[in-house]
């Protein structure tokens, strides 16, 4: 994982619509990037829903929410829709940003040993260093957490 204190890593990924997307987009604004497995499963369904619900408080806060994973632009679009998610999601089936910010490690299940994204969130403030590092959040908890911290 990326340390507090770093610089965050620009990147430029497609959002659910194909459109580019740069870090550096967000030059003076607070950024929550959160990187998730997998479109459509239980835990980053309850974790995107989480953070649609709590949009408009991150919002409020003149916070953008973005979440990655290595899906493709149709599924991002197909589970954006599906759950009316308002904030950008962006797809990196290449890893390039998932490597960047340590987060696509070799994982265990059930005794199996395969790669894949550990459940993380960033907190990247208006200078484009990292404020806050969460490492294996949960799905559940990780935008309350977040919005708690920023409210702070």
């Amino acid at each position: 994982m990326l340390e507090v204190g770093t610089k965050a890593p620009d990147f430029t990924l497609p959002d659910k619509n194909g459109n580019p997307v740069s870090l550096s987009d967000f030059s003076g604004k607070r950024v929550v990037l959160y990187f998730y497995p997998k479109d459509n499963t239980p835990g980053c369904t309850r974790q995107a829903c989480a953070f649609a619900q709590n949009y408009q408080a991150f919002r409020d806060l003149g916070v953008e929410v973005i979440g990655v994973s290595k899906d493709s632009v149709a599924s991002h679009e197909k589970f954006a829709a599906k759950y009316e998610l308002p904030f950008i999601l962006l797809a990196d089936p290449d890893l390039t940003v998932l490597q960047a910010y340590d987060v696509w490690k070799e994982k265990k299940l059930y005794g199996k040993v395969s790669m894949g994204v550990v459940r993380s969130t960033y907190v990247i403030g208006p200078d484009g260093v990292i404020e806050k590092v969460m490492p294996k959040v949960k799905p559940d908890t990780n935008a309350a957490e977040i919005l708690a911290w920023l409210q702070k």
